[in-house]
């Protein structure tokens, strides 16, 4: 709303019907008196104020409103008939006003410079409300980011605290897989021993006391590789330094180790291009000791196992990524021509006590393949294989180099 201002009402008259004539609404006043009377209760966007009036003159309405926080913004005109000197022009901006227009009033310029300054009035009062805005915004997100920030220090506190009981406990429960792994383990070998005397001393002519003996002989020795098994798995939360490791030396300890299991079994091992990694010898040396020993067991009647070991550069951690020299991640794959297995049931042979076959025909834990994927997990790679039922299996794993 637009507020004039003027002692006479004829000129009040003719300023109201032309501004009103353009859709603009108008109020007024005849003294200034009035108008800050009238502007203590209403909100104007333009005040039009004469300069020559009884009483309150123009420019001093316009310093009151000018010393006021809540009228400072509010655009004024003045308008005199009398006061045309270039001094009275300067007095008139000096005390806030905005335009200073003589009468006789063009009404096409009034009207021009009203709509102008409305206009200007308009987007001040919008940058004004988006700059409160703004800045309730950064108020809201200072004290978020404070009360954020006081919630990650309780936490971290919470999971240093956490951290430091885990530590402990995994500390002992370490401890207590040594002693139960001894412990269970001891009478186990007397059992298998004082049965093997048995077997030697008193039943060398009796085939079925011979057999059940060797049954139970079997049995203790599963017992004995379960629990080594377990304890190796509860061993691989703990932390061990890496270090700069040769895939090719630990298979070829790999292959030593179970050289009389592939002279017996006429295995063929061929072997290529594998890399270096940073990673933990030891356990490197488990997940090929499982792989090798899976490739060995799950082998086809009548036919010789070929177990395949290679090794590529590719270009990021991804199972398919595709080969590249400057990647910094590398593939080894472990192919071999057994039974092979049912891909459906990939996700089963990676968890702890899973087996896809007969215990009895093939002997064994379930453990080797979780341990496999679980080392692999730690040197923050991937394991998965490929497989078809009667057309072998192929275990394909990514290291960073």
């Amino acid at each position: 709303m637009i507020l004039i201002v003027d002692d006479l009402s004829e000129n009040l008259l003719a300023l109201r019907k032309t501004l009103e004539v353009h859709n603009l609404q108008v109020d007024t006043a005849q003294s200034g008196e009035e108008a800050l009377k009238k502007i203590l209760k209403q909100n104007y966007s333009l005040i039009i104020l004469d300069v020559q009036m009884p009483g309150m003159d123009g420019f001093e309405v316009a310093e009151i409103l000018a010393g006021s926080n809540r009228t400072k913004d509010i655009p004024v005109i003045f308008l005199s008939a009398v006061n045309k000197q270039k001094r009275f022009i300067s007095k008139g901006y000096e005390t806030g006003g905005v335009d200073y227009i003589t009468k006789p009033v063009d009404p096409d310029l009034l009207i021009l410079k009203v709509k102008t300054f409305l206009k200007l009035s308009e987007q001040k009062t919008e940058l004004k409300n988006m700059r409160d805005i703004l800045s309730k915004e950064v108020e809201i997100r200072k004290a978020a980011e404070e009360n954020l920030e006081a919630k990650v220090e309780e936490r971290t506190r919470e999971l240093i605290k956490k951290n430091e009981e885990l530590e402990f406990r995994n500390h002992e429960l370490q401890q207590f897989s040594w002693v139960v792994s001894h412990d269970l383990k001891e009478p186990i070998r007397k059992i298998e021993m004082f049965i093997k005397m048995i077997k030697e001393r008193y039943l060398t002519d009796d085939e079925k006391a011979l057999d059940y003996v060797d049954r139970t002989v079997r049995a203790a020795q599963r017992m004995s590789k379960l629990i080594t098994d377990l304890l190796d798995y509860s061993r691989l939360s703990s932390d061990v330094a890496p270090e700069q490791t040769d895939i090719n030396a630990v298979v070829d300890e790999v292959v030593t180790d179970l050289d009389y299991l592939i002279e017996e079994d006429k295995a063929i091992v061929i072997k290529k291009d594998l890399p270096k990694v940073t990673g933990v010898p030891s356990q490197l040396r488990q997940v090929f000791q499982n792989l090798l020993s899976n490739s060995l067991k799950f082998t086809k009647k009548d036919i010789s196992p070929i177990i395949q070991i290679s090794g590529e550069i590719i270009a990021d951690k991804h199972i398919d990524a595709p080969q590249d020299a400057n990647g910094q991640y590398c593939r080894i794959t472990v192919k071999d021509n057994g039974i092979g297995f049912d891909e459906q049931y990939l996700d089963k042979i990676f968890i702890i006590f899973q087996s896809l076959n007969d215990r009895k025909k093939y002997e064994g834990t379930g453990i080797g393949l979780a341990i496999a994927k679980k080392i692999i997990e730690k040197h923050n790679g991937l394991i998965t294989a490929k497989s078809t039922p009667g057309e072998g299996a192929t275990f394909l794993i990514v290291l960073p180099l």
